[in-house]
């Protein structure tokens, strides 16, 4: 991940760490800033590129200012790599747009009408790098409450009974959403039945590629972080898509002025 990660977008990355890490704390905040980044420090036999032996050591050292001895927290972010950066990032709840496009917009979306949807993706992003498999299945079930609060509309003819897979969900709200009408162009429809088939794979990779069902030794399992991100990323926009049909298509009603008798007769 370190290479997708380009030294421009660090330098921003860097800045809004920095600004989330001041404001966690409320107390001894240069003591704690530096123990939670004493937590990242991953200590191992290390060597130069060179070859040069350098012993047992972490990924990254906790800089000091000159005078005082506190942290210099800029310099010891500067001083972390891409990767760790970005992880930190992440948990801190620090938007990521330029590595993960879609999200920052996915989130207030959710925030604002789906909070239950919403609680369950920021847990998925939260968990793309610690746990690569309980993220992609926590995507999966945003996206599936999503569209089951889309298919509570009253205007929406189509019923469930609640124990419907993502993929089922998927073609129920397209067929709500006419986007499999014969009467569209061809490339309308390959849009619809892509969609279908995006979601169908989500949902075999939470149920065949992840420990959300028993698995053995020799399963495959998602644990490539940048695959997390790929999906996650994917979650989001399908998302997107589907919330902005559904207002388009079923605009909220706008409520009836109420007329106030004051009792004149004129």
């Amino acid at each position: 991940m370190e290479g997708l990660i380009s030294p421009k977008y660090q330098m921003k990355l860097v800045e809004d760490v920095e600004n989330a890490l001041w404001n966690m704390f409320t107390t001894s905040k240069y003591y704690n800033v530096e123990k939670y980044l004493e937590k990242w420090q991953v200590f191992e036999d290390r060597y130069t590129d060179t070859g040069f032996h350098i012993g047992w050591t972490p990924q990254f050292e906790i800089k000091k200012q000159k005078e005082g001895g506190s942290i210099d927290l800029k310099s010891t972010l500067h001083s972390i790599d891409g990767e760790t950066l970005l992880k930190i990032a992440i948990e801190l709840g620090v938007d990521t747009p330029d590595f993960i496009p879609s999200i920052p917009t996915f989130k207030n979306v959710l925030k604002a009408d789906y909070q239950r949807a919403y609680d369950t993706f920021v847990k998925a992003y939260k968990q793309i790098d610690t746990d690569p498999s309980l993220a992609v299945g926590l995507a999966n079930s945003a996206l599936e409450s999503i569209i089951k609060e889309i298919l509570k509309d009253d205007r929406i003819s189509s019923k469930i009974t609640g124990g419907e897979t993502l993929y089922k969900l998927t073609s129920i709200i397209l067929k709500e959403f006419n986007l499999a009408n014969d009467n569209h162009p061809k490339e309308i429809k390959t849009i619809g039945s892509s969609l279908l088939a995006i979601n169908q794979a989500i949902e075999k990779l939470r149920s065949e590629k992840t420990n959300f069902h028993g698995k053995t030794t020799e399963d495959y399992l998602i644990n490539d972080t940048i695959y997390t991100f790929f999906v996650v990323n994917t979650v989001a926009t399908v998302g997107l898509f589907l919330n902005s049909y559904y207002k388009t298509k079923f605009p909220k009603p706008t409520p009836a002025p109420v007329i106030e008798d004051d009792g004149l007769p004129f």
